[in-house]
């Protein structure tokens, strides 16, 4: 299945066969502090900058109606953020990963992102629309 939106993935979540969880990690662009002068310009420019993780959320695909719903969530944290990272985890055909099952896949997948590693995830901008990194 083609992902063009969030809403592409909640469906793809839904059919597997296997009852799935959503893992999040909600992530800002800042400049980093060590940054050069062109590195400063581009980010000023609204390119580059470094990703960082401000928060992590799991939830069931039953339990999200919508992007929107997500991105209305993510405001009672009051951390801003760019981009959202999302990543599957499978559970059994009768029974989803709980939450507690989720934690130490979504401590990995901040630390993949605080290494730049983030091959495996799909990432969304606050419109619901996948990114493609350059």
């Amino acid at each position: 299945m083609d992902i063009t939106c969030f809403d592409d993935l909640l469906r793809a979540a839904l059919a597997q066969p296997e009852a799935q969880r959503l893992l999040f990690v909600f992530a800002a662009v800042e400049l980093p502090e060590d940054a050069t002068a062109e590195q400063s310009a581009r980010f000023a420019a609204g390119e580059g900058g470094a990703l960082v993780p401000r928060m992590c959320l799991d939830r069931l695909p039953q339990e999200l109606g919508s992007f929107a719903a997500l991105a209305e969530e993510s405001l009672q944290w009051g951390q801003d953020w760019a981009i959202v990272f999302v990543a599957g985890l499978s559970g059994t055909l009768d029974r989803a990963p709980s939450s507690q099952d989720a934690e130490r896949p979504l401590q990995r997948m901040v630390e993949a992102i605080r290494q730049g590693a983030l091959g495996p995830f799909i990432p969304f901008n606050r419109q619901g629309e996948p990114v493609h990194f350059s």
